[in-house]
């Protein structure tokens, strides 16, 4: 081989442009997490207005509501705190393995996956409670598997960790609203966020107990399915 030959051999390779990044598809993590924050006070409105004073999204409130109950106060029930709590429990458990198991992956199919079984099983409370309105089952059936989808996504947000996007309480997003403020001393570099976490649990909130008050159980079970499956189609990795 000449020497020309050997240089154009060995001359450097074309500069390749990256091509996109598949984690970058679909909504941002932060858009995604409000709207299931949104999805959260849905859930609320439905166990609490609807099945007997329980909640299975806010565990906070659960263990307050525990207490209520195992003091005798009318209209709260200890069998359904407990069945709300230890659903919710294991909900967490069956994230936290999934976190192991695809949290070293794309993000993308993990948050896709995760909010795909979470549509499942609030679907699937919805089919229960169109089926079997009345049926004494139904209220520890409903209360089970939306406490289970919670717990489920409750682990798989926290493992993501994208800041102040807890998606169920807003005791610590309250605190850090004020105590970073500026009339704190603070620079309220996160207070949008924190503001549209407060705001989308209230949005949820109020459409859930309008839907409950209004068209019973099955409707605001059905709604908060149909907007964690589009989340589910639509999540991307980025937050």
């Amino acid at each position: 081989m000449s020497a020309e030959e050997t240089a154009e051999t060995d001359g450097p390779e074309p500069t390749r442009t990256p091509g996109p990044d598949p984690e970058a598809r679909g909504l941002r993590l932060v858009v995604v997490l409000l709207a299931l924050t949104v999805v959260s006070g849905l859930i609320d409105a439905v166990s609490y207005l609807g099945l007997e004073h329980v909640f299975t999204a806010n565990m906070t409130g659960n263990v307050v509501v525990l207490g209520f109950a195992a003091a005798g106060a009318p209209g709260f029930s200890v069998s359904h705190t407990l069945t709300s709590l230890g659903a919710f429990l294991v909900g967490a458990v069956a994230g936290g393995r999934v976190a192991v198991r695809l949290g070293k992956g794309s993000r993308r199919t993990w948050a896709r996956l995760t909010l795909a079984a979470e549509a499942v099983l609030v679907g699937a409370a919805s089919a229960v409670a169109f089926a079997a309105p009345d049926a004494t089952a139904t209220v520890y059936t409903l209360i089970a598997v939306t406490a289970f989808a919670m717990g489920l996504r409750n682990a798989t947000v926290r493992k993501l960790g994208v800041p102040d996007l807890t998606t169920t309480v807003l005791t610590m997003t309250l605190t850090g609203l004020a105590s970073d403020s500026r009339a704190a001393g603070g620079t309220a570099h996160h207070s949008p966020r924190r503001t549209a976490s407060v705001i989308a649990m209230l949005a949820g909130a109020l459409l859930g107990a309008w839907l409950v008050l209004n068209h019973g159980l099955a409707i605001p079970l059905l709604v908060a399915a149909g907007v964690v499956g589009v989340l589910a189609v639509m999540a991307s990795g980025r937050e």
